[in-house]
């Protein structure tokens, strides 16, 4: 057993109690028939970025694309990213599910996708490259074999396997891709952790998966893996630190939003709690990490008046000096008063009295200048008039996967008939508290 996992202060364990006994208490949040309206139309629009944006041979996924759809920059017009692969797999599924698409169309896609990834393409061990070209998927910018972005694509693989589950081949292409992933590998001779990566040149990545963030994702697949699985005690060795902003108090680190919110995606952590101290309740430490950072961003409106009461969020994005991997609290030291709608996008199945608000309020204010045909442009400046010509995949993906959830939780119900999953909630003590 983690003694870092056992050092927290009695404090911090009360302090969680009663914050997560109140949210608990708190009445459900229905949607106004207006809501619903604009999140279908959201939807469908960043669904439009995963029909439009993969190669239909391959199904990988571009990283990114301009937000007119025109073609991109030489430096990535061609690279695709796994994880915006598996956010797309998923889309397909919601796509059929909702009619957006016909089921036909929907599975010959995932289909195809789950071949090329079962039978063609390159992998290590069971795992992926990170960045690859979408026509052949050959590995781009020297990318690392990569643990989270697998896992990611696992998300969409799996999700595709139930709800596509009367479909052999699918579900054949699905069990092979989990199954073939040795996670035991990925650890690099760490008896609990789990490696960020390996290259052929230099060998295994220095950082582990040690403290809290978006990995949450990997180790419930592993550790509920069928054939190369993690020990259970893996869950407790990465380090949970404690994050306070105002009355807010959860755990965190120096991260963007969205390490709160992409293991979320798919895993059903609702009701659910660790049954060790400090006993915690991951939906709901996603929950104070969304209210915090809200409060966060209103903190700095002095600063950058653009930032009100429902128009915030700061997550990893484009800026105008390049790529960001922003967010707070604390402060990262580059934020300049850009808004990143994914940051409540992503969050919408956590927190939607608050969510809900702001990215409608940022489409009404703002207009077609941040809204087209993907949804929300990946980030603006409202301070300065700065738009992001560009929508990032990754970024539409946890949009559409969170305002599903919120509204059907369809997602969740997909993915956790994976019997895998509950069995390793089960095996770390991630056990039911509500019925």
């Amino acid at each position: 057993m983690s003694n870092i996992y056992f050092s927290f202060r009695l404090s911090v364990t009360l302090s969680f109690f009663l914050v997560a006994t109140a949210l608990s208490a708190r009445a459900p949040y229905r949607l106004a028939p207006s809501d619903n309206t604009f999140l279908e139309d959201l939807s469908r629009r960043s669904f439009r970025y995963f029909q439009e944006q993969t190669d239909p041979a391959t199904g990988l996924v571009l990283d990114r694309a301009r937000t007119d759809a025109s073609i991109h920059d030489e430096a990535h017009r061609n690279t695709a990213s796994i994880a915006a692969t598996g956010f797309g797999l998923t889309a397909w599924c919601i796509a059929a599910e909702r009619g957006w698409v016909t089921k036909k169309e929907a599975q010959t896609r995932v289909r195809k996708t789950l071949e090329f990834f079962a039978e063609r393409v390159h992998h290590e061990h069971g795992w992926f490259w990170h960045w690859m070209d979408w026509r052949t998927g050959e590995r781009v910018w020297q990318s690392e074999i990569s643990s989270i972005d697998t896992a990611l694509l696992l998300g969409g693989v799996l999700t595709a396997k139930q709800y596509f589950r009367r479909d052999k081949d699918i579900v054949r292409f699905a069990t092979k891709i989990y199954e073939r992933i040795d996670f035991p590998w990925m650890q690099n001779g760490h008896p609990t952790l789990v490696s960020m990566g390996w290259r052929p040149e230099t060998g295994f990545l220095k950082n582990y998966w040690d403290h809290y963030c978006e990995h949450a994702i990997i180790y419930v697949l592993g550790i509920g893996s069928p054939t190369h699985p993690l020990p259970a005690e893996s869950w407790y060795a990465w380090r949970r630190d404690e994050v306070k902003y105002g009355q807010h108090s959860y755990i965190g680190w120096r991260d963007p939003l969205f390490v709160h919110q992409y293991s979320h995606a798919w895993i059903d952590f609702r009701g659910r709690r660790e049954n060790r101290k400090p006993f915690t309740d991951w939906f709901e430490n996603s929950v104070v990490a969304t209210r915090a950072h809200k409060a966060f961003c209103l903190g700095l409106a002095k600063e950058f008046p653009g930032y009100t009461e429902n128009i915030w969020g700061i997550t990893a994005s484009d800026s105008a000096n390049g790529y960001v991997a922003w967010g707070g609290p604390p402060r990262h030291a580059s934020i300049d008063g850009s808004v990143v709608p994914c940051a409540a996008g992503g969050s919408l199945m956590f927190a939607p009295d608050i969510t809900v608000p702001a990215l409608r309020e940022m489409k009404a204010k703002f207009g077609d200048k941040i809204y087209g045909r993907y949804g929300f442009v990946d980030a603006f400046n409202p301070n300065n008039g700065w738009v992001n010509p560009d929508v990032i995949g990754i970024d539409v993906g946890i949009t559409l996967l969170s305002a599903e959830n919120l509204r059907s939780g369809n997602v969740w119900r997909w993915f956790m008939r994976n019997r895998e999953i509950p069995r390793a909630l089960q095996l770390v003590g991630l056990v039911l508290t509500k019925s």
